[in-house]
């Protein structure tokens, strides 16, 4: 079911235990049954209707805020989550309620010195779009630095910073790095792994001064405003 995107994991196994799945007609009551390739899933309408009510938050981050949970006394960035902090041109039909907090999780990290979009949900399906192990949504961050070395970043290290660095003991995969201005990069990544634009900058002996994340695939961060929230709209995609 999680394969098919109907659902997450999690989800998969709370719907057959209400009984709301069934293969080929016959509801499923085993957790772990195995379906084969002809077989047919199909799901009740209760299942559809409760996914229907999961929401999806875009939150613009500040810094001195983490992206789960709690840690050393810095607040997580969910408590920003609230009436007040709503972007007032919001246009979204959905009315907050505070059962829309519960089971909301951050679907990536942004770390504590970064800010910019993150995104909050409770829908498992978005959960894997931009988390999953085979995810191929884009990124992209403006990213200020300032070279340690006299003179500009040589083009040969610009293009290690494209392809050609090694983090972990593994081949980063192929990013678009480009000069936005004179100290500004942009990066495009399509990995995440824990704060790998510092570690790549540095590599190339770049101190990274300032990090803001402005778009996850097609959706970008636009004009929301430091630490306010909105939802992600009906006919917006990934």
């Amino acid at each position: 079911m999680s394969e098919l995107g109907l659902c997450s994991r999690r989800e998969a196994d709370d719907w057959i235990a209400r009984g709301w799945v069934r293969v080929d007609g016959v509801v499923v009551s085993e957790l772990g049954s195995k379906v084969l390739p002809s077989q047919k899933i199909t799901v009740e309408r209760q299942a559809s209707a409760q996914q229907a009510k999961r929401v999806t938050i875009l939150l613009n981050k500040p810094i001195g805020y983490v992206s789960g949970q709690a840690e050393d006394g810095y607040k997580p960035a969910v408590v920003l989550v609230t009436p007040e902090n709503r972007w007032q041109e919001d246009r979204a039909p959905q009315r907050f309620h505070g059962s829309q907090l519960r089971s909301l999780v951050p679907a990536g990290r942004l770390d504590i010195d970064s800010l910019g979009l993150l995104v909050l949900t409770q829908d498992g399906r978005v959960a894997k779009q931009l988390i999953g192990q085979d995810t191929s949504i884009e990124k992209e961050y403006l990213v200020r630095v300032q070279y340690a070395k006299p003179g500009r970043l040589p083009d040969a290290d610009l293009k290690r910073l494209n392809h050609g660095l090694t983090m972990d003991g593994k081949k980063l995969l192929p990013a678009k790095v480009h000069w936005q201005n004179e100290d500004q990069l942009s990066f495009v990544l399509r990995e995440g792994k824990k704060r790998q634009i510092r570690r790549m900058c540095e590599i190339v002996g770049l101190k990274v001064l300032g990090l803001k994340r402005v778009r996850i695939g097609r959706v970008t961060l636009g004009d929301l405003p430091i630490g306010q929230w909105r939802y992600l709209g009906e006919d917006e995609q990934f």
